[in-house]
């Protein structure tokens, strides 16, 4: 299957069009006719089954034949990363949660943070394309980026974990998880988290964890908290 992405599409629709730079893509590199299935989710679960009516490079109109929502996850896992200092490897993180399966996430600003302003509008496609690749039907959220102080300061539902390097008293993440509650999990950035936010956490609840026995890049650090929470999920 080949998946596509319009946020404005809904169950109540008979028809919609593409974008122009969609439609292109879809005619001009695709070579997609009338009459050929194309199959597109709106990123909040809902598979739709369409037949393209009008093959335009500008406008692509496909009219909607059937439409399934698919089952949401038992979990909802809300990972609040740094911002790394080259966006290359922030935006590989991005890419591979989105495969993984995370539903949210929020760049936290923090005191050793080395990169403090972000291209909002880059991450979310990359998010869109990682959403299509893996054929997820739920676009993960992006949030705008905050400080570190006001993140945790937040209401957050279920568990709630610090990843850290201190040689402090931390408890396995892998071994703290519990299935189908929901859970976030800060990671921080190349310089860690320094030790006033890390116990502005603990004021808040958040249990401090380690991923590992070796030291782990933001990014990787990020991916390996995302994969432990799915795995645990699906066993």
């Amino acid at each position: 299957m080949q998946l596509f992405y319009n946020p404005s599409i809904t169950e109540t629709a008979n028809s919609f069009v593409f974008d122009k730079e969609e439609s292109k893509h879809i005619i001009k590199v695709l070579r997609k006719k009338e009459g050929d299935v194309l199959f597109v989710t709106n990123g909040l679960g809902v598979l739709f089954k369409t037949e393209i009516t009008v093959a335009s490079d500008n406008k692509c109109t496909v009219k909607i034949n059937s439409f399934e929502q698919q089952e949401k996850p038992k979990f909802h896992l809300h990972l609040a990363v740094a911002p790394t200092k080259m966006n290359e490897r922030y935006e590989w993180f991005l890419e591979k949660a989105a495969e993984i399966g995370i539903q949210e996430i929020t760049p936290i600003i923090c005191e050793h943070s080395e990169r403090k302003v972000i291209k909002i509008d880059r991450f979310q496609k990359i998010l869109e394309s990682a959403m299509k690749q893996s054929l997820h039907f739920y676009l993960p959220k992006l949030n705008e980026p905050i400080a570190f102080k006001d993140f945790v300061k937040k209401e957050s539902r279920g568990q709630k974990f610090i990843a850290h390097c201190e040689e402090t008293d931390k408890k396995s993440l892998k071994n703290e998880l519990k299935n189908n509650e929901d859970v976030t999990i800060l990671i921080g950035p190349e310089g860690d988290f320094s030790v006033k936010e890390i116990q502005l956490a603990l004021e808040q609840s958040y249990i401090p964890v380690s991923l590992g026995q070796t030291r782990l890049r933001t990014e990787t650090a990020a991916i390996v908290a995302c994969h432990s929470v799915v795995f645990k999920n699906e066993s």
